[in-house]
């Protein structure tokens, strides 16, 4: 527990003086709430629209974690592909690396258009977004096996399948979880920022900017709180079960 606290005490220091901090400047210079709400009005704001946001953020939500399903596990399948077959990586890498530069802003609206504005093409956003981070730090960990453990294994007559299974995945497994804990936050990006070109009233993107066009400033900070917390869940999330797997110690 002493561990925990002296881990986690400078964050919250941190995050307590940034609160301070706001709360101040928008009193003193008399910030218009419009412009700038203070901490103590959004979390009113929240608790008076909680429901709603609340029915948003899971909606929005789903649409994060199925891309990020469909993104991560299609990299790291591809990355498996690439790592047995050069020829398949020579294939794949300059598309991956495509599809890594091309903006959000600009991919969004073709979407929408091929898969229309439900859930369809948030979920291909963000599958986009969390694939090439995947495939790019699986393949790195799959290929950074040293030699003489491969030399080690050789000796011992083992086949392919036993190097793969035996050391090359076990080796991998740091480096993919540092891209699947770093995914949960672009996925959350991915859904709510796809959501402000169409999507229903019942989602974050589209509750956001509906409320900030309207200069409603406290609902759409309430909805942002919302979508941090979810990131913030959502990191934590794969960040136990890495601990789970990889026996790291809390």
């Amino acid at each position: 527990m002493t561990s925990r606290v002296r881990e986690y005490f400078p964050a919250a220091v941190v995050f307590v003086a940034g609160l301070a901090a706001w709360e101040a400047v928008v009193f003193a210079f008399g910030i218009e709430f419009y412009l700038l709400p203070a901490p103590h009005v959004i979390v009113l704001n929240l608790r008076e629209t909680y429901p709603v946001l609340l029915e948003a953020g899971l909606y929005t939500f789903t649409e994060a974690l199925a891309g990020y399903a469909l993104g991560c596990s299609g990299g790291i399948v591809a990355a498996m592909l690439a790592s047995r077959s050069p020829a398949f990586a020579e294939v794949v890498v300059p598309y991956a690396v495509a599809s890594a530069a091309v903006p959000i802003v600009a991919l969004a609206p073709l979407a929408i258009v091929w898969f229309g504005v439900a859930q369809a093409s948030k979920i291909a956003i963000v599958a986009l977004m969390t694939f090439f981070p995947t495939f790019v730090s699986t393949v790195r960990g799959l290929d950074s096996v040293s030699p003489p453990s491969l030399d080690l294994m050789r000796s011992y007559a083992a086949s392919d399948w036993q190097v793969f299974t035996k050391l090359r995945l076990p080796h991998s497994l740091p480096y993919v979880f540092t891209a699947l804990r770093s995914c949960t936050t672009l996925a959350m990006i991915g859904a709510v920022v796809s959501e402000f070109f169409g999507g229903p009233v019942k989602s974050l993107g589209v509750y956001i900017k509906s409320t900030a066009s309207l200069f409603q400033t406290r609902q759409a900070w309430s909805a942002i709180l919302v979508a941090c917390a979810l990131g913030l869940l959502f990191y934590t999330a794969i960040s136990l079960i890495e601990r789970r797997v990889l026996g790291v110690r809390p």
